[in-house]
């Protein structure tokens, strides 16, 4: 009885709460996610899921897992879902984030490839009470961040118009 009543508020979440309920899949049940294959649009998604179907048995452990976590983002997708970009000041270590007036969850700075809990729980416990004017001023204090990582940030989108430097010009 236990798992037909966890089944049933399970549906009733998938049906009325989507955006809910995919926020818990991908934090708690998704084991390889990767930003840059999930959260770049739904070509990506089924272009990367085409690769791994291509190898079959040769698949790894990791890209199998990966692939029952694409084929969830495709449904994702073709529901009407987007996934907002990762976002310096917004996002949480490891847990996805509603944005109820984008319709759209925002991933957590682990979904970032080798980016580990220990340096997202680090982003975010420097960003308290401080607002980055810029990328430099950014990797200055959050120190545990590499140089690899700050650039697969900036190419997920988490800096959004953030300048590289702290320097203006006046010309």
């Amino acid at each position: 009885v236990a798992y037909v009543m966890m089944a049933f508020r399970i549906a009733w979440f998938k049906v009325h709460r989507p955006l809910a309920f995919y926020a818990a899949y991908f934090s708690i049940r998704a084991k390889a996610f990767d930003e840059a294959f999930m959260c770049r649009g739904m070509d990506v998604c089924q272009k990367k899921m085409r690769e791994i179907v291509a190898k079959d048995k040769e698949a790894t452990a990791v890209e199998q897992d990966m692939l029952t976590t694409l084929e969830v983002c495709y449904e994702f997708y073709l529901r009407g879902f987007t996934f907002a970009r990762m976002d310096i000041q917004r996002s949480h270590a490891v847990n996805f984030l509603v944005d109820e007036e984008r319709g759209a969850l925002i991933p957590p700075f682990t979904s970032v490839a080798g980016l580990g809990e220990t340096v997202g729980w680090d982003i975010m416990e420097k960003r308290k009470g401080k607002t980055f004017i810029s990328i430099e001023e950014f990797s200055l204090v959050c120190t545990k961040v590499s140089s690899t990582h700050l650039a697969q940030l900036k190419e997920a989108g988490a800096f959004g118009d953030m300048p590289d430097s702290s320097q203006i010009s006046l010309f």
